[in-house]
């Protein structure tokens, strides 16, 4: 049986760019959040430019068809996620790095350019580009702007919102549209590119990317705490932070979580309840900040606290905060949270998640990035055990409703997507929530693209 959207996909779009294989399709069908709903899409559209997006979009639009806009497939709440009866569109062929602008500090690229592309191409002109997700190997430029993405480095540089100049985007009905500019100061009317950050797909499908660029820092000093206890290790990041110093990265990882890495990589973490990793990139002040970091982390209750003694050591640190996931993931299916607190709150939050863990008798690791009080607690559940995936949902459920009442955010950075739709209802006041559903209906009447995710249709 031939289905009209794919015949008209394929007379309009050359032959590499549809995608019907069943087999070939099941690469598409989700993100990395293992545990949230998905779909086998119709089809998976693989454009290498705009044109070939806005066709996509737009007989998706004449055929009533729902649309979900995908890049590189790292997200972890779903929000890339094929829909049923839906076709996907991938970015990832749209990976040219357009310019570098090095005067103004300014790279153009294609959605589907990877963070470590970018900062490649920057690298050539002395330059970097500050995001850095977890995955910045591979996670891409349009997917970090979908999310509004933040990584280890936010905590002192901020998060991908703060990058982004200008965009390029395809709306619901084909147009395409330029928002944004160039400009460092710039008030001239709404600024439309801020809606499309952060909305995960739901407004519109991102084509181009114009973003800031940063000086490259001289090499960071880097120093690692281990701790009794999380919560200890969540008192000294709020003690650091009280005395004003800012660390370019600030991580903290968990007993279950250092346990998990030690059993996945080997890296000899020891025996600690937890470790805080602190760099400091300030070249000649680098010194006195670490030792500032090291004096509240001894006041916290520091077991012990040392210094990188060379690069290739604090490369290994980092390294180990970046192996968490696929660690823990190596223990079971994750469900992975993402709420952040106000700095005051850290500690408390960190002992509610043991509590949850102890009642319900679950394994949560903790890792985050604690200087922006942002965590992420992970849930190892077995999917094939209905009693015990139910127990995680509940305890996800009850540590985001913990961080709301703590003035927190249920997610920090990695959207809400599917996972956390009902929380976000929790979150929103009923007019902002209302507001929200009316820029959605202006930008995407028929809720074709990427439905069902971030605000349920009413």
């Amino acid at each position: 049986m031939t289905v009209p959207i794919i015949d008209a996909l394929s007379r309009a779009l050359p032959p590499n760019a549809v995608v019907t294989d069943p087999d070939l399709l099941a690469g598409y069908r989700r993100d990395s959040a293992a545990l949230c709903e998905s779909h086998l899409p119709l089809a998976a559209v693989l454009p290498v430019d705009e044109d070939q997006v806005r066709t996509t979009v737009r007989i998706a639009a004449e055929h009533r068809v729902p649309l979900v806009p995908q890049g590189a497939l790292t997200g972890l709440s779903g929000a890339a996620n094929a829909v049923a009866g839906g076709i996907v569109v991938n970015t990832r062929r749209m990976n040219r790095v357009l310019s570098i602008e090095p005067t103004d500090r300014l790279a153009v690229v294609q959605p589907g350019v990877t963070n470590q592309e970018l900062r490649l191409a920057a690298a050539e002109y002395g330059l970097t580009y500050r995001p850095d997700p977890s995955s910045w190997e591979s996670s891409t430029i349009g997917g970090n702007i979908a999310t509004d993405a933040g990584g280890l480095c936010c905590v002192k540089y901020g998060v991908t919102r703060r990058f982004v100049r200008a965009l390029r985007v395809v709306l619901a009905d084909g147009r395409a549209a330029a928002v944004g500019r160039k400009t460092i100061k710039g008030v001239a009317g709404l600024s439309l590119a801020e809606l499309f950050i952060g909305s995960e797909g739901t407004l519109g499908v991102i084509t181009e990317a114009t973003v800031a660029l940063e000086p490259e820092t001289d090499t960071p000093l880097t120093l690692a705490a281990t701790f009794p206890d999380a919560a200890s290790a969540g008192r000294a990041v709020t003690a650091v932070r009280a005395a004003g110093v800012v660390p370019s990265l600030f991580e903290l990882l968990d007993r279950t979580v250092l346990r998990a890495i030690d059993k996945h990589a080997r890296m000899g973490l020891g025996d600690a309840g937890a470790l805080l990793i602190a760099q400091s990139d300030t070249g000649p002040h680098a010194t006195a900040e670490l030792r500032t970091i090291a004096g509240a982390c001894h006041a916290a209750g520091a077991i012990d606290v040392v210094a990188a003694e060379d690069e290739a050591e604090s490369e290994q640190l980092v390294q180990a905060r970046r192996l968490a996931y696929p660690a823990l993931e190596a223990l079971g299916s994750p469900l992975v949270d993402d709420v952040a607190v106000p700095l005051s709150a850290l500690a408390r939050v960190i002992d509610h998640v043991e509590s949850v863990a102890a009642a319900r008798g679950l394994t949560i690791g903790v890792v985050g990035h604690a200087g922006d009080g942002n965590l992420h607690p992970t849930v190892i559940v077995d999917p094939n055990d209905p009693t015990t995936l139910a127990s995680a949902h509940h305890a996800f459920e009850e540590i985001a409703t913990h961080a709301l009442g703590l003035g927190g955010t249920v997610t920090g950075e990695h959207g809400v997507g599917l996972l956390k739709v009902g929380l976000l209802e929790q979150e929103l006041d009923p007019v902002a929530a209302e507001l929200q559903r009316r820029v959605k209906e202006a930008f995407d009447p028929h809720y074709l693209l990427n439905p069902g995710k971030v605000l349920a249709r009413p």
